[in-house]
């Protein structure tokens, strides 16, 4: 039974803490402000973050809305793209990482975490197209409550971000000699979470 408008809420929820465990630009940026600025630098970084996050995902959240008003065929036809598209990220997480690749490279200024965070969120063009594809799976077209239904999942996603983030500026320095020192360990933790989101997808397929 649909709550608050959201369908399966939660495999949503589920499918937020994979995407949160997954390393990413985020993560190293987190990281790498904890590791040079202490629980300040943090979450000074962690602020930016989110902030950035919110922005697209309710840059996003203006196409659903739209796509909800214009036909239930097409929102619908967009929700099983949303489920390949999950599948696809899942499976090239799957496959060998890519030599040269390199999100600890990231480089920070000190002093001005919050600004590159929230840059460094907002330039990043496939959170946008994440969120567009993402959200409409969790979404009752018969059940929705607009924009109720849409701050409902904003507030969890930033909660649920703002709780595990604060984890792991906790342990930051032993998180950043694990991932950026030893690049195997986030290659096994992409795998995990490709193993996952091919699982969100097949089940969300299905169920639609």
């Amino acid at each position: 039974m649909p709550w608050m408008g959201i369908q399966d809420l939660w495999t949503f929820v589920a499918a937020v803490l994979v995407f949160l465990a997954l390393p990413g630009p985020g993560t190293f940026t987190l990281l790498t402000a904890t590791g040079r600025g202490g629980v300040r630098g943090g979450y000074t970084a962690l602020f930016g973050l989110l902030l950035g996050d919110q922005i697209l995902m309710w840059l996003a959240v203006a196409g659903v809305a739209a796509l909800l008003k214009a036909n239930p065929l097409v929102f619908h036809a967009v929700q099983y793209l949303g489920v390949a598209y999950l599948v696809w990220i899942g499976i090239g997480l799957l496959r060998p990482a890519r030599k040269g690749g390199s999100e600890g490279g990231i480089r920070l200024q000190p002093g001005h975490y919050f600004r590159q965070a929230v840059l460094i969120n907002l330039l990043n063009p496939k959170a946008i197209i994440f969120y567009m594809a993402f959200l409409p799976l969790f979404i009752d077209p018969a059940r929705h409550q607009g924009m109720l239904t849409f701050s409902t999942m904003a507030m969890i996603i930033f909660v649920m971000g703002l709780a595990y983030c604060s984890v792991l500026i906790g342990v930051g320095n032993l998180l950043r000699r694990q991932i950026l020192q030893r690049p195997r360990v986030g290659v096994w933790m992409a795998r995990v979470a490709g193993i996952f989101l091919v699982g969100f997808g097949v089940r969300l397929g299905v169920s639609g």
